[in-house]
């Protein structure tokens, strides 16, 4: 037996053989790439892997020194490559380096073994889809681009600075809990955002809904009522859509909850997902009745953009202080207050705020689960609003009767 860690054993040939299979995989792609094989393969990317493995289990102290070293004949492959081959691309020269990190994982620890497993099969998913990924950042348009990089560049900068203790100046908010949340919401949209980009702007039904949903919901209703408004009979296919997208509200509350605060997970996900569940099958009920089965087109634009961050952001600090202020004055019924108005306008500011406040004891899982849901049940009111206003009346009462059983049906389960 190997001794990986205190506490924990684990037999250094399963480490080893690990180490080996990560790397092979790698290899694998990397050898049906169009250059990359002439660098490095199946046989020469599990070699890297044993040589972490191996100098982790025996000599960790010179793991440095020996990544150190590797990299001269990596530098010197590389350079006959760029000769040779006229491509001067680095990405197999740093999945090189990346996978001698992994094998070495693999004889860390029973954790690093996990984390160099999962990790590897990631870097093989990102190495082989270079297509899709070249083909989505040419989607992206410049203006987008520029935006998302703003972004992402206010976020290194700031929130290393940012302090991670709650400011009497500020009513007693922790900037940085802010901040992180701010990015994580949009996050969330952004990766649903990129996955629009990889399946094209036209898509099925299904992806539509699913997609809009996590980008966000309200601009996809909009976008589907203002489709009937141009061509009423989609109204079918368009409530569909819109539907699916209200409906993906709940289960991304439920993501919210679980990065927050998962001890509050079991009791929010009962009547998060009784709602789930009724509007997916009166979905299914209004898509069978729907005269056009095909597929709808959603305008959905770049979530990764600075306004739109600092607004969330300034909502979020916001209905954060108003909830604390009325659940010590009101109690209860101040938290479920707040979480109808600010639900008209955003559900995920109200969902970080309730667990938070779950996670610190300053309300109980009941509470916070019922305000929760509140502040779900009064955006679902605003879209099922916004069909009426911009869409047609055969979309807007399709809509509104899936939406309104929905919003019940979550409102009777906290109710009991």
């Amino acid at each position: 037996m190997f001794e990986l860690g205190s506490g924990s054993t684990l037999p250094l040939m399963v480490s080893l053989l690990a180490a080996l299979g990560v790397g092979g995989l790698i290899g694998l792609e990397r050898e049906q790439s169009e250059s990359a094989g002439i660098f490095a393969g199946s046989r020469t990317f599990p070699l890297v892997a044993l040589y972490g493995a191996l100098v982790q289990a025996f000599f960790p102290d010179l793991l440095a020194v020996a990544v150190a070293v590797l990299v001269v004949p990596l530098t010197a492959a590389y350079v006959a490559k760029a000769v040779t081959a006229s491509d001067i691309g680095l990405t197999t020269v740093m999945a090189a380096l990346v996978t001698v990190l992994l094998g070495a994982l693999t004889t860390h620890s029973e954790q690093g073994l996990l984390v160099a497993v999962v990790v590897g099969g990631v870097v093989t998913v990102l190495l082989s889809a270079k297509d899709a990924i070249h083909s989505v950042a040419d989607r992206v348009e410049e203006r987008e681009r520029r935006a998302a990089s703003k972004f992402v560049l206010v976020t290194l900068v700031v929130l290393p600075v940012l302090p991670d203790r709650d400011l009497a100046a500020i009513g007693g908010l922790n900037p940085r809990f802010i901040w992180l949340m701010v990015v994580f919401v949009s996050g969330l949209g952004f990766g649903a955002y990129l996955l629009t980009l990889a399946v094209g702007t036209e898509r099925g039904i299904l992806l539509t809904g699913v997609l809009g949903g996590f980008v966000s919901s309200t601009a996809t209703t909009v976008s589907m009522a203002e489709r009937t408004a141009e061509n009423p009979g989609l109204y079918g296919v368009a409530g569909v859509a819109a539907v699916i997208a209200a409906t993906v509200m709940f289960p991304r509350a439920l993501v919210e909850i679980a990065v927050v605060n998962p001890a509050l997970l079991p009791a929010a996900a009962v009547p998060m997902l009784v709602m789930t569940a009724v509007a997916a099958v009166a979905a299914v009920v209004v898509y069978w009745r729907a005269e056009n089965r095909g597929g709808v087109e959603a305008e959905m634009s770049n979530p990764f953009r600075l306004r739109p961050a600092l607004f969330f952001g300034a909502l979020f600090a916001g209905v954060l202080l108003i909830s604390e202020y009325a659940n010590d004055f009101f109690g209860a019924q101040g938290i479920y207050a707040t979480a109808f108005l600010s639900g008209l306008a955003d559900v995920d500011a109200m969902t970080l705020t309730l667990s938070k406040l779950a996670a610190e004891g300053a309300v109980s899982s009941e509470v916070a689960t019922t305000g929760i849901v509140i502040a779900a049940v009064a955006n679902t009111l605003v879209k099922a609003g916004l069909t009426w206003v911009l869409g047609t009346r055969r979309l807007a009462k399709r809509v509104t009767a899936v939406l309104g059983v929905a919003a019940l049906s979550g409102l009777v389960v906290v109710a009991l």
